[in-house]
């Protein structure tokens, strides 16, 4: 397992797959290499690209540095660019897609920016999430990670019968290790979640060609706010896969990765 130290000291740990140009991964909320989607998409886009897959900080076996904060993940980003020898593209997923938004804007390594799903509210689709965030952080601090794990899930819109089964999963056990880094992704997105639109200046710095994704089953605010998002973005295109949630399948958006990554061309946006 290859690790790299991020310029204040912690541990990154990665996995490096395939060969061709390189492509970094980045993971959303809860999700680490050994959990979540980004391994099965690794694999898949490990027959054409040099793929990089790692555990964010205070996740799997990277290791963490306090006090957080949102410029330290940037450049755990980066030291990952730079070890493919300083360009790279990058794919993140919701809480993921936001770091890697702010990565492309700092680096100028970054050569094209795939996002899915980053979990904006930019209007009144639904309330705004601001004292989820709150509460989040006082269960962790009064230590009961599952009441954040609760908190979360259904801020992010996960129906109460599939709650109240995953907590009698073996899966939970593994989401309470990862809870105490869920105030990270808050970091990250809470200012995108007060049902205000994006500004375009946010987003000025992200030149580079950008793949904003959705997919065709997935919350109405989450589709409004990836449509704004792509609105926003200097260049970008907005593009929807059809019949996916925020579970996103592997199989549903490896190639479109793969050919977005290779060619100069962003696909078309999906109908609606």
């Amino acid at each position: 397992m290859p690790t790299l130290r991020s310029p204040d000291g912690t541990m990154i740990a990665y996995d490096r797959l395939g060969s061709g140009p390189p492509v970094v991964l980045v993971d959303g909320a809860l999700c680490c290499r050994s959990m979540g989607p980004m391994m099965p998409i690794a694999r898949q886009l490990a027959a054409s690209y040099t793929v990089v897959v790692y555990d964010r900080r205070g996740r799997g076996e990277s290791g963490d540095t306090p006090p957080y904060a949102p410029a330290r993940e940037v450049e755990d980003v980066l030291s990952l660019i730079e070890v493919l020898g300083g360009t790279a593209s990058l794919f993140g997923i919701s809480s993921g897609a936001a770091l890697a938004l702010e990565a492309a804007k700092r680096h100028a390594g970054v050569r094209r920016l795939a996002v899915f799903e980053a979990p904006f509210v930019v209007d009144d689709t639904r309330p705004p999430i601001r004292e989820e965030w709150e509460r989040i952080e006082q269960a962790l601090a009064d230590g009961r990670p599952d009441d954040a794990l609760r908190t979360f899930l259904g801020s992010v819109g996960m129906p109460r019968p599939l709650l109240w089964l995953m907590r009698r999963l073996p899966l939970w056990k593994r989401l309470r290790t990862l809870a105490p880094t869920l105030p990270y992704d808050g970091a990250l997105v809470q200012r995108f979640q007060l049902g205000a639109p994006l500004r375009a200046e946010e987003w000025a710095g992200v030149a580079v060609p950008t793949l904003v994704l959705d997919g065709g089953r997935s919350h109405a605010w989450m589709r409004h706010a990836m449509r704004a998002l792509a609105d926003v973005l200097p260049s970008a295109r907005y593009h929807t896969l059809p019949g996916q949630t925020h579970n996103i399948s592997a199989a549903a958006i490896a190639p479109v990765l793969a050919e977005f990554f290779a060619s100069d061309a962003v696909p078309r946006p999906a109908d609606g």
